[in-house]
């Protein structure tokens, strides 16, 4: 039996309510409603779409502002500091997040958008949605990891550790990973862009939230921290689904011209996702990690910091992009794919643990 005691200063996963549950469902009607206004309202998705400053769009800054702050409200910092005692699940997610995902993303946007598909592709956009991939998969997922690690009852400060180690490391790797891939994909990288992008959206978002728990904690405690984020959780959401609207608006126009684009950019990121998911649940097994420490691992390994994508797409390439369009289908398909990774991390619990290495260090 897995288990779910918390330590001192670090909170439970979240429940999962009836948003949470059919996330899937919003996100579609979300991407309905996008194409939809797209085309029936053409100049009021123009004018948003002009709203920008040094290649930002103003109201997608703050709507991500809004989905990123309050989860990172969330990562305690000083959970890192107990990373030694899940050092082999650590070390498994960090190799596959930074070491194998960036890269894998690539060989498969290569294969599939810059080879297979081609054809049946915009081969003035090649190059951008190759881009957008890489984007997607060199930022490892933080907000939604919380709800994955609950839905398979993952060690809560394994995830606690996991996260705030992550978005430690993207501060400083995010931009020249992505920097070096898209070079090496032949695609000129505007590094002030870049730069501003990782300032903008994960340097100043994390020391603004780190200052407001900090002050929290100091003056009201863990309630205190608690009640804000009760009241602020539903924003992020919120902020995710009138992203999504706006995207699939600025969007909209292509879609409808060339339906099959969605279904052949998912199809790399399908792979990655259950890639890197299956070789981080075995490296798990072969390391002798325990099974609610190999599950939120297996997912953190798989998933994506969607936010940043998006955010680092459209500033790097425009609203309009093949890029911001990858990025967006790596949002359309990240509900479903993960909760079908949490459903095969349930179901193969009983083989995951006759493993011998695992009987061993149990």
């Amino acid at each position: 039996m897995t288990d779910t005691t918390y330590e001192a200063g670090h909170e439970p996963p979240p429940a999962i309510g009836f948003f949470e549950k059919y996330l899937t469902v919003w996100v579609a009607l979300c991407i309905i409603a996008g194409i939809a206004l797209g085309y029936l309202m053409p100049s009021f998705v123009g004018i948003v779409a002009q709203a920008e400053v040094a290649r930002v769009n103003l109201p997608v800054a703050v709507l991500i502002w809004l989905m990123i702050v309050p989860m990172l409200l969330k990562v305690d910092f000083a959970s890192m500091a107990k990373v030694g005692t899940y050092w082999r699940g650590i070390g498994v997610t960090l190799f596959v997040n930074w070491a194998i995902k960036p890269f894998s993303m690539a060989l498969l946007g290569w294969l599939f958008i810059g080879w297979l598909f081609r054809p049946y592709l915009p081969s003035d956009q090649i190059d951008s949605y190759i881009a957008g991939l890489i984007i997607l998969a060199a930022a490892p997922c933080t907000a939604m990891v919380f709800v994955w690690s609950a839905l398979m009852k993952g060690e809560p400060n394994f995830t606690l550790s996991q996260v705030a180690l992550n978005d430690a490391i993207m501060v400083v790797a995010f931009a020249p990973i992505v920097g070096l891939l898209l070079g090496l994909s032949a695609i000129t990288v505007p590094w002030d862009t870049l730069l501003l992008s990782v300032v903008l959206y994960i340097v100043l978002p994390v020391i603004v939230a780190q200052v407001v728990r900090t002050r929290l904690l100091a003056t009201g405690g863990q309630a205190a921290l608690d009640r804000l984020l009760a009241r602020i959780q539903p924003l992020s959401l919120v902020a995710l689904l009138a992203t999504l609207v706006l995207l699939f608006a600025f969007q909209g126009e292509q879609i409808i011209a060339q339906p099959t684009v969605i279904a052949l950019l998912a199809v790399p990121i399908l792979f990655q996702v259950y890639l890197n998911s299956g070789l981080a649940y075995l490296l798990n097994r072969i390391s002798g990690e325990r099974h609610c420490v190999a599950g939120p691992s297996a997912l953190i390994g798989a998933s994506n910091f969607f936010e940043l994508a998006v955010a680092a797409a459209i500033a790097l390439f425009g609203l309009k992009s093949g890029a911001a369009l990858a990025t967006v289908v790596g949002v359309l398909v990240e509900v479903p794919v993960m909760l079908s990774v949490v459903w095969i991390v349930n179901r193969s619990k009983g083989w995951y643990e006759r493993g011998s290495r695992v009987q061993e260090t149990r």
